[in-house]
């Protein structure tokens, strides 16, 4: 049986948050248009207070973990009808950005599972 201290926890939540930053840098744009696409504001003001949570020192994890399971929930909701419809209004992709970052969302949100 592996036993964790808390400081091992803490320190594997923190990786987890940092893995989120850096996957902020490199897909934060591409989320914030599908976000705004789907035209729910507290989608967008999630992802608002994400990126706040790196303006500190040391990101918080559980404000970071909250963050990526509000934003989770968001994209789970979408009805493919409707994503389709937002897509051939605006022209974009948005069923597959959907996909794609629920997908990711789910990948970085196992990191915080895995350091229970």
């Amino acid at each position: 049986m592996l036993h964790t201290t808390p400081l091992d926890t803490a320190e594997t939540r923190l990786g987890a948050a940092y893995a989120v930053e850096q996957h902020l840098h490199r897909h934060g744009a591409s989320l914030c248009d599908l976000l705004d696409a789907l035209g729910d504001s507290s989608g967008f003001a999630t992802l608002c207070d994400l990126y706040g949570a790196f303006g500190q020192p040391s990101p918080k994890a559980d404000t970071v973990e909250g963050a990526l399971r509000a934003i989770q929930c968001l994209l789970a909701a979408q009805v493919p009808s409707s994503l389709d419809r937002i897509g051939h209004q605006r022209g974009l992709p948005v069923s597959d950005m959907a996909r794609w970052h629920g997908a990711r969302v789910s990948e970085l949100l196992a990191r915080f599972h895995h350091a229970q």
